[in-house]
């Protein structure tokens, strides 16, 4: 049996970063805060929620994609691990460019 790589999970939030309160997407599944970019690790696959892990990751580099937008790199503060997310169309863009430029 093939395992599904994506399980849309579009729940709103209150950053674990910074506190802001994060509503849902809407059209695909929300993986961090808008704000300041942050994410949980706790995913396996996107929505999930098989991780584990739980600890916060922080965007470390942004690049843009020419089909995806931007395409942002976390990295976990508990265990390093490394992810990529799209970037959602309401995400702070002025961190974006700042990541995509000075990467973090």
């Amino acid at each position: 049996m093939e395992t599904k790589r994506f399980t849309k999970n579009d729940s709103g939030f209150v950053c674990a970063n910074c506190g802001a309160r994060v509503e849902e997407l809407g059209y695909s599944s929300r993986n961090h805060c808008p704000k300041c970019l942050c994410s949980l690790h706790l995913d396996l696959y996107p929505g999930d929620r098989a991780a584990g892990c739980g600890g916060i990751m922080d965007p470390v580099s942004a690049e843009p994609d020419p089909r995806k937008g931007f395409v942002i790199t976390h990295r976990c503060r508990k265990c390093g691990a490394l992810k990529r997310n799209r970037a959602a169309k309401d995400d702070n863009g002025d961190l974006l460019i700042a990541l995509t430029v000075n990467g973090r």
